[in-house]
């Protein structure tokens, strides 16, 4: 079976067409889109970070990605517009003071941390993310750089999943998904 042409697609089309597609997982009835194939696709990839850095240019000082794949998105954006990287990370993995906010998930509740004094306040972050779903791990992410006095200059993601009512969570804060899907 042959690759599409993923130097060609509409980015809104590429984006899911790069990604695994695995039926009842982690749950029967989830379309469970797994982005780990658009990593590896050198065409696939570099073009979303192309998108996310022309969408967002000039408009934030540091990028801050969301555990897990949320820092390679960041990495390699921040890479190519030449800022800063700041990792947003599940409590407990940060050794030095931090600040911390929770969120919900499907069966009780987990937090997020960023370091207290890694960035001067007044910076503008840029938040990345692979998937806007519900919102939540985004949402906490956004209460973490209001907590560092940082001004949040706008979410990213690869993919959103209309219907789950993320995109409410994010406030008045520009959101940008290369692709919306109802699936």
């Amino acid at each position: 079976m042959s690759q599409p042409n993923f130097a060609e697609m509409p980015i809104d089309e590429l984006v899911p067409a790069a990604c695994a597609q695995i039926p009842d997982f982690p749950h029967e009835g989830i379309l469970f889109y797994d982005v780990t194939t658009l990593f590896a696709n050198s065409v696939a990839f570099k073009r979303s970070i192309d998108e996310l850095a022309d969408r967002f240019e000039g408009t934030y000082d540091i990028v801050a990605g969301v555990e897990a794949r949320g820092f390679l998105m960041a990495a390699a954006l921040a890479y190519k517009t030449g800022k800063g990287v700041m990792t947003v990370r599940k409590a407990g993995k940060l050794p030095r003071e931090t600040f911390q906010a929770e969120y919900t998930l499907e069966y009780g509740t987990a937090a997020i941390e960023i370091h207290k004094e890694d960035i001067p306040a007044g910076q503008r972050v840029l938040i990345l993310d692979d998937i806007l779903a519900t919102g939540g791990t985004v949402e906490a992410a956004i209460s973490l750089m209001e907590q560092a006095k940082l001004e949040v200059a706008g979410v990213g993601f690869l993919m959103e999943l209309d219907g789950l009512g993320g995109r409410s969570k994010m406030g008045d804060h520009r959101v940008e998904s290369l692709s919306l899907t109802t699936e």
